[in-house]
């Protein structure tokens, strides 16, 4: 499989619109407050009646910070009274009991993930605590081969945290650092030093863990193509297995916290196109795949193996090697994504905690999918994970003429043709090395959602 990548800053001006990130489809917009904690039991109920069992997928959200982010726009509780999270480790726990009561005791968890907020906000004895009734109610890989992964904080690693996530099983993590330019920093609220910070990806090399995975974000307050080059040749002599750069999405009327951030601080669309650019062409030359959406790994690392091998699946987490799982989401606001349906918790902690009290699932909302859902989720999955999509294979797996089907969509991918961002054959349709950084925009041509004019609030694609 061809993995390249190009850029033609033309066409990204042209095409950078608003858009879904297709962590699910139908997104989270879609989802709606008839679909409650009994639909979801009837999803769980139906997979159980399957004749092969898929195994099961974790996510743990542990929404408190110590410190506010002020480009932040994850569900999070910042405060420095660790107390505050007591009561809600007890409604989680609580809802790890309710949840395995429908998936039964013998569904292994292949995949398991904390994430949040910051997961190592919690005490050692509370992460023990955590992951023992996780065992107790699920059944977890002893062997080492299941992708075990925690978003870690350098900031919050004491000197033994490392080795007990380790020990807890946890063989991958990835690392918030954003940028390490000190102006940068305090715009944003958040002073990380790069000692503590590869002081943590060593001690990981050091006990084990599989792949680490570091964060940055562009387009913050002050940065520049040269500023931001300076931290990240600083990362890739570091040597991550994987790196995300993700493009900061000021929304401040949607997430308070960025009202903090003055808009005039902000490198204009012309500077944040330039280091995009500089950082495609550094990553590159340092060996790098352009696996999608802003992730980038090394060739031999699983991520890239996975797309090769037309394995490759994304969720809410992000990429993933497993693609056969049936997602449970725990905590508050955490979403699952269950046989044919999407499920959310509640969002406010006390709620949240308040319903697991009574005994009550946290689910306030989702959607159960159609046969034409599950379809296009798998047309846009497809071509997001793997850049190509081959209609022959919809054909038979869906009983349907594609051509036929997606007839207006077709039509609608033939200008993209025409400005090289894809091969529209008529078998198979290829995304081009210049269209991969513009892959949202081409999954938005199936998305049916998409038409029916009602609002919606997305990030920009670049």
């Amino acid at each position: 499989m061809d993995q390249s990548l190009s850029i033609d800053e033309g066409l990204i001006t042209r095409y950078d619109r608003s858009g879904p990130r297709y962590t699910s489809y139908p997104t989270a917009d879609r989802f709606h407050n008839g679909f409650g904690a009994d639909e979801y039991r009837a999803c769980a109920a139906a997979t159980r009646a399957e004749t092969v069992a898929r195994p099961l997928s974790l996510y743990f959200h542990i929404p408190f910070c110590d410190t506010l982010c002020f480009y932040c726009a994850c569900n999070k509780i910042a405060t420095k009274n660790r107390a505050h999270a007591v009561p809600y480790l007890e409604a989680l726990h609580r809802e790890i009991a309710l949840q395995s009561e429908l998936f039964g005791g013998t569904r292994i968890v292949d995949q398991l993930h904390w994430g949040g907020g910051t997961p190592t906000f919690i005490s050692h004895e509370q992460m023990r605590a955590l992951m023992q009734a996780t065992r107790e109610h699920f059944t977890l890989r002893d062997d080492d081969r299941g992708e075990y992964s925690i978003e870690i904080d350098p900031r919050e690693v004491k000197p033994d945290t490392v080795r007990l996530l380790r020990e807890l099983g946890f063989n991958r993590m990835s690392m918030g650092v954003q940028d390490f330019d000190e102006r940068v920093q305090r715009a944003v609220n958040r002073l990380q030093g790069e000692a503590e910070t590869f002081a943590v990806l060593d001690q990981a090399r050091a006990t084990g863990f599989h792949s680490v995975s570091i964060d940055l974000i562009y387009g913050l307050p002050f940065q520049s193509r040269e500023s931001f080059l300076r931290t990240l040749d600083k990362v890739i002599a570091a040597g991550p297995d994987r790196l995300s750069v993700f493009n900061y999405a000021h929304l401040p009327e949607r997430f308070m916290p960025q009202r903090r951030i003055k808009e005039e601080d902000l490198p204009l669309p012309a500077e944040k196109l330039a280091i995009l650019h500089a950082t495609i062409d550094r990553l590159t030359a340092a060996g790098y795949i352009y696996i999608g959406m802003d992730h980038f790994a090394r060739p031999q690392d699983e991520l890239a193996s996975a797309q090769r091998e037309r394995t490759l699946y994304r969720n809410f987490q992000g990429y993933s090697t497993h693609a056969d799982c049936d997602l449970i989401g725990l905590g508050v606001t955490s979403i699952g994504m269950v046989g044919d349906c999407y499920a959310q918790n509640v969002k406010e902690l006390d709620e949240y905690q308040q319903r697991l009290a009574e005994g009550r699932l946290p689910v306030y909302r989702g959607i159960r999918l159609d046969a034409d859902d599950l379809l296009r989720r798998e047309v846009i999955t497809r071509l997001i994970c793997h850049f190509e999509l081959d209609m022959r294979a919809i054909n038979r797996e869906f009983g349907i003429d594609f051509a036929a089907y997606f007839a207006t969509e077709l039509a609608g991918l033939e200008a993209m043709a025409a400005d090289g961002l894809i091969d529209l054959g008529a078998d198979v349709i290829g995304v081009r090395p210049v269209g991969r950084l513009l892959i949202r925009n081409i999954c938005m041509v199936f998305d049916r959602s998409l038409r029916d004019g009602g609002e919606r609030r997305y990030s920009r694609v670049i």
